[in-house]
């Protein structure tokens, strides 16, 4: 069994709640690093389960009625987190 606790990256700084940019990646397998001011992805940007709704989303083609069905909720209830989620895209963006 895994006890590793999964640790989130961290969207706004802890300090004054301004967005967090990406400022250091390293490669584990040969101990490259690149350091420079990147932008997060917009995905990135969502919470976990705003990216589980989108992965789902795309792993069932796009069809509401079968998120709806595997949610075990409504239609117009998928619809809304849809909404939702699409109004927060454009706000990111």
């Amino acid at each position: 069994m895994n006890n590793e606790i999964k640790r989130r990256l961290p969207l706004r700084c802890p300090a004054c709640d301004a967005p967090l940019k990406v400022g250091r990646m390293f490669c584990g397998q040969c101990d490259t690093e690149v350091c420079g001011t990147f932008e997060l992805p917009v995905l990135a940007k969502l919470t976990d389960k705003e990216q589980q709704f989108v992965i789902d989303f795309i792993k069932s083609s796009g069809s509401l009625k079968d998120m709806a069905k595997s949610m075990g909720v409504s239609y117009p209830t998928v619809r809304n987190i849809l909404d939702d989620l699409i109004d927060k895209l454009n706000k990111i963006e």
